[in-house]
């Protein structure tokens, strides 16, 4: 999938495709260039190798996006906009594919070093691989990839440390020790093969090539089908999709990506469909998935202003608690000393215990973690026989109404809002310093750095105002009933 890019000045790969790569740091801020001057014309590619590309579909810049795909006259609904035959996506083959190369071989090993969560580095290096090879079948598609990611491994320590949020800073730091750790694991293993068995053409690759790898692959890659549909089995492959891959995101995306079956040699090919109908000089656009900012902004590089999906992370925490119920002016020995039976219903929420799992969150669609909501509602609840009468997925639900009395319910939302206050309190600037700061910012890692924490402020700010309101309704509707 495609991302917010920032490129640099690039250098002329004709003979020799060196491997290192910019930091966001070093380049200047234009979000249009690509990893060579001139990289070969990506739709022409497509269609010489029996691809299909609708004739009313060109490359063009994307508003600050970057370089996307824009419809340049009317699309129907329904029409087939990009097809990719099989041996188009590039994907990392498994030895189960029969690949006997030692150069693959080669890869395959480090491969098997990369954790799960970091796939994308598993597929980076067959990327790399492609890049480093004169005559490579896909360098049409390598050389019109960017040349620099606005992904936070690539950050300055200080826009790193300005992101403010801890879960964030977490995984970009993760990401950045495994570069660090794998770069050396690489070199070893380099260094012991023979050159003609060298799978990147005997250059160097270093923390920065290996980065910038697994960022264009996390910030472009798609998971499809990667064997015949008729099998049965659904297993899902990351592979890279060259021009589909160009299509940036958006929620209410105007295409999708389908996969079918050729009748004749019973191969999977890759389709782009337009969903809506498609005016000329409308970027065309697919749908990421429903994500938060942190992974739109840790694998893609960008991030959503108002996204619906986003919210932050806090630690279920006793203390926390009780500082939270202090706020609000409610007095509860609960949280530190629960009665039995409300442990019990602690550890059904996995909430209590010694594989409970403590991360909640507050924000996204459910408003408040249904697991926090609960817990909160049953530690603030003297009654225990009501609480049995109800199941734990209605005490979880904030859209019943005061399952536990109106009382129990606003102890509950306010005990929740002073849980915000203290999370906003953790971030060591407001939102009016973040947006004075925005307007002077040059650097794109600062603005995505200031722009990202401004998100997480407004989502605790609109969950407030959201649970302020239905504490003032459910105040109205007591003294009414009162």
């Amino acid at each position: 999938m495609a991302a917010s890019r920032i490129a640099v000045a690039s250098v002329s790969l004709t003979h020799f495709r060196p491997l290192s790569s910019a930091s966001m740091a070093s380049v200047s801020p234009s979000l249009s260039s690509r990893l060579v001057p001139h990289p070969p014309d990506l739709i022409k590619w497509v269609r010489r190798e029996g691809g299909f590309v609708h004739q009313s579909l060109k490359i063009a810049q994307d508003g600050d996006t970057g370089l996307g795909l824009l419809a340049s006259d009317h699309i129907p609904k329904g029409s087939e906009l990009i097809v990719l035959p099989h041996n188009l996506p590039l994907r990392f083959d498994s030895p189960e594919t029969g690949d006997t190369e030692e150069a693959d071989s080669v890869l395959v090993n480090l491969a098997r070093q990369v954790p799960e969560e970091l796939w994308s580095m598993k597929l980076g290096l067959k990327l790399l691989k492609e890049r480093a090879k004169v005559g490579s079948f896909w360098w049409p598609y390598i050389g019109n990839l960017p040349e620099v990611f606005s992904v936070p491994i690539f950050f300055p320590g200080d826009d790193i440390k300005n992101l403010q949020y801890a879960p964030l800073l977490h995984q970009v730091n993760k990401r950045c020790r495994f570069l660090l750790d794998f770069d050396k694991e690489v070199k070893r293993t380099l260094d012991s093969v023979k050159p003609e068995d060298h799978p990147f053409g005997g250059q160097t690759v270093d923390a920065s090539s290996l980065g910038w790898a697994m960022a264009a692959v996390s910030s472009r890659a798609f998971r499809l089908y990667g064997k015949n549909l008729t099998v049965g089995t659904t297993n899902s492959v990351p592979m890279m999709l060259p021009l589909i891959d160009m299509c940036n995101h958006s929620f209410h995306s105007n295409a999708r990506i389908v996969q079918e079956q050729d009748a004749g040699s019973m191969k999977l090919k890759v389709k782009v469909v337009a969903e809506t109908e498609i005016e000329g000089n409308v970027p065309l656009t697919l749908n990421y998935g429903c994500l938060d900012n942190d992974l739109f902004l840790l694998d893609y590089g960008f991030v959503i202003a108002s996204n619906q999906y986003d919210h932050i992370e806090l630690k279920y925490d006793e203390a926390l608690l009780e500082a939270a119920s202090t706020v609000a002016g409610i007095s509860s020995e609960n949280f530190s000393s629960p009665a039995p039976w409300q442990k019990l219903v602690l550890t059904k929420l996995n909430l209590h215990g010694e594989a409970a799992l403590l991360k909640v969150c507050i924000g996204g669609p459910e408003i408040i973690d249904g697991r926090l909501l609960a817990a909160l509602r049953v530690l603030l609840s003297v009654d225990e026989e009501m609480v049995q009468k109800h199941d734990l997925d209605v005490l979880k639900s904030l859209s019943a109404e005061a399952p536990l009395g109106v009382a129990n319910e606003i102890a509950t939302l306010r005990t929740i809002i002073a849980l915000c206050v203290i999370a906003l309190g953790h971030f060591p600037t407001k939102i009016m310093e973040d947006e004075a700061l925005l307007k002077k910012c040059e650097r794109e890692s600062s603005k995505l750095a200031i722009q990202f924490r401004i998100q997480k402020k407004s989502v605790i700010i609109d969950v407030m105002s959201n649970l302020t309101r239905r504490v003032k309704l459910l105040q109205s509707k007591a003294v009414s009933q009162g």
